[in-house]
């Protein structure tokens, strides 16, 4: 370090804090933690704010490089800046207070959204619990000592390889905590795998309107079959 170079300080949280306080923020944030690309209408919707309103949280988001933005056509999408943005949201919101109940509409969504979620890019929730138990349970993977992750096996990568999922034996997939279960989901590569594999044969389907997972008829059948999970 040259002597006109000045150290970094400690990190400023009341930053970041502060962009999370406002409820608008936040409630654009929550909407985009699922990894989707949304227009400033959809999140304007979200936020329950005028347009206007939205495009001013939007810029402050973009400044401090918590979202990002691409254009195509005549809209732009927005979406976070990548899974340590998500990993925030998800800590934070395991510490949260829980928003009040106020409509029967509400009660459903926020049902809908505990049961099965996108985190990001992995399968979350009470049913993404219970996926990760189930691959420990059938011995397709073990906690790692010392990791935060859990260790492919030899048994593990050949079940996943026959359902379709790319995996090696002896790799490491990452522990997410899961905010609304306050226990671990699978995440890091092979979440993302599952997930886009258990969509692709259509034992999930996505919710459009928010970050909720529906289990079909088939994940019914197949995913306690197939993993051994024990549905919740």
């Amino acid at each position: 370090m040259s002597q006109h170079e000045q150290p970094d300080g400690d990190s400023n949280l009341a930053a970041v804090g502060a962009l999370l306080a406002e409820p608008a923020r936040a409630k654009v944030l929550l909407a985009l933690v699922d990894g989707r690309a949304l227009t400033a209408s959809v999140l304007a919707a979200e936020a329950g704010v005028a347009a206007s309103t939205a495009s001013h949280h939007l810029a402050r988001l973009l400044e401090a490089g918590l979202i990002s933005v691409v254009s195509r056509g005549r809209h732009r999408y927005f979406r976070l800046a990548g899974p340590q943005v998500a990993e925030l949201i998800e800590a934070v919101a395991r510490i949260a207070p829980p928003q009040p109940i106020t409509s029967l509409r509400q009660g459903t969504r926020a049902h809908a959204v505990r049961y099965a979620r996108r985190c990001y890019d992995h399968l979350a929730g009470r049913l993404g619990v219970a996926v990760a138990d189930a691959l420990q349970e059938q011995g397709m993977v073990v906690v790692g000592n010392g990791s935060a992750g859990y260790i492919i096996t030899d048994d593990g990568a050949k079940s996943l390889v026959n359902l379709g999922i790319e995996a090696r034996s002896g790799e490491v997939a990452r522990c997410c905590l899961d905010w609304t279960e306050q226990r671990n989901h699978i995440a890091g590569a092979l979440g993302r795998a599952l997930m886009s594999r258990l969509l692709e044969l259509g034992w999930l389907a996505r919710e459009s309107r928010t970050r909720a997972l529906r289990l079909t008829d088939a994940g019914q059948t197949n995913l306690p079959l197939r993993l051994g999970v024990r549905l919740p």
